[in-house]
C-alpha cells in the first residue's frame, strides 16, 4: 500500500461481540486516497486478537497491529501509543464497539479540510444504539454533542455543547508536530481523553460540525458490562473530573498562558472541588481539594509562587 494519507486510531478491548461491524465499517469505506487502520488491542481477556489475526490475514496491507504485551491499565494511553504511530496526514477515531455508517464518510471530511485551510477538524452527526445495534428510544447521551457549523476555543470555553462524538472526528494529524506536550492526554486521566483531545484540535485551528449523520456511538452501560460507560458508572467521576481539571488547568497555563477567563475558571472549579470533598469526605478527596487550593487559589488566583504538581 503507498504511504497512507489517513489514519483510523482503532482502540479495542473485549470488543469480540462488536469488532467485525466496526472494521467492516472502516474496511468499506469508498476513497480515493490510501488509508491504514492502526490498531491499539490492549491485552483482551477474549477472542478479540483472534479476530484481529483474521482481518489482518485478508487485509495485511490495511491494517497494523499494535498488540500490548500487558493491560496498559490506562485508556488514554492506548490511545496517545496509537496515534504516536499513526503516517497520515489526517486521523480518524473509533473504538471497537462503534461504527460507521456512511461508506463515503473519510472522503467527505477529507475533502471538507483539504478545501477549508482554515479549519483544523470536521465532525458530524450521530446514532446512539444499545447492544444489539438498534437505535435507543433514549438518545439523552448525544445532547451533549447539539452543534451545528463552526466550533471555536471561545465556544468550548463558553458553552456546554461539544460538536461531535469521537467516532465523527477527523482532524490534521498534529501529534508529531512538537508544538505542545501531547503526554498530558494520558497524565490528566487515565480513562477520559475526548475532552483533552477536543482540546488539542481547538488549540489549532476550529472545528466544523457536518449535519450528515454518519456513524453509531454503541452505548451500554450496566453493572456488569466491560464497555466505557458501564466502566465509568463504577469509578468516583465527581472527584477525578476535579483532579483532571487542575492537571489541565496547570498545562494550559505551561502551554499557552492563563487568561481571565482561566483565572475565573480557577476559582469556580475550586468551589466545585469544595463542595465534591464536603458532599463525599475521605482521604483522597481531602487529598484532591488540598491539590486544588494551592494550585487554583494560592498560585493562579493570589500569585504566591510556583506550585508544584504530582
Amino acid at each position: 500500500m503507498n504511504e497512507p494519507y489517513l489514519s483510523v486510531v482503532f482502540i479495542t478491548y473485549n470488543h469480540e461481540r462488536y469488532i467485525r461491524e466496526a472494521l467492516d465499517s472502516v474496511l468499506m469505506q469508498e476513497t480515493d486516497f490510501p488509508f491504514e487502520i492502526v490498531v491499539g488491542e490492549d491485552c483482551s481477556t477474549d477472542h478479540t486478537r483472534d479476530i484481529l489475526n483474521e482481518y489482518k490475514e485478508k487485509y495485511p496491507d490495511r491494517i497494523r497491529l499494535l498488540y500490548r504485551d500487558r493491560n496498559l491499565g490506562r485508556p488514554t494511553l492506548n490511545v496517545y501509543q496509537t496515534a504516536m504511530e499513526c503516517r497520515g496526514k489526517y486521523i480518524a477515531f473509533l473504538e471497537g464497539d462503534d461504527f460507521w455508517t456512511d461508506p463515503e464518510k473519510l472522503k467527505k471530511q477529507v475533502h471538507f479540510l483539504e478545501e477549508h485551510d482554515e479549519y483544523e477538524a470536521v465532525t458530524h452527526a450521530s446514532r446512539l444504539v444499545g447492544e444489539d445495534g438498534k437505535p435507543l428510544s433514549d438518545q439523552t447521551p448525544l445532547t451533549l454533542y447539539h452543534w451545528s457549523g463552526d466550533y471555536t476555543f471561545e465556544d468550548f470555553k463558553r458553552k456546554p455543547y461539544w460538536p461531535g462524538q469521537t467516532a465523527s472526528v477527523v482532524t490534521r494529524n498534529f501529534w508529531h508536530d512538537g508544538r505542545y506536550d501531547y503526554t498530558i492526554l494520558y497524565r490528566a486521566h487515565d480513562f477520559i481523553d475526548d475532552a483533552v483531545i477536543l482540546l488539542f484540535m481547538l488549540l489549532h485551528g476550529k472545528i466544523f460540525r457536518m449535519e450528515e449523520e454518519m456513524s453509531v456511538w454503541r452505548y451500554v452501560s450496566k453493572d456488569d458490562g466491560e464497555s466505557w460507560n458501564s466502566i465509568n458508572r463504577k469509578r468516583k467521576q465527581k472527584l477525578e473530573d476535579c483532579e483532571m481539571k487542575c492537571t489541565m488547568l496547570k498545562w494550559c497555563e505551561e502551554n499557552v498562558g492563563l487568561t481571565e477567563f482561566g483565572k475565573a475558571k480557577a476559582k469556580s472549579d475550586f468551589k466545585y472541588s469544595l463542595s465534591v470533598f464536603l458532599r463525599n469526605p475521605s482521604i483522597r478527596s481531602f487529598k484532591m481539594v488540598c491539590r486544588v487550593f494551592r494550585y487554583n487559589i494560592l498560585h493562579v488566583t493570589l500569585g504566591i509562587g510556583k506550585v508544584k504538581m504530582q
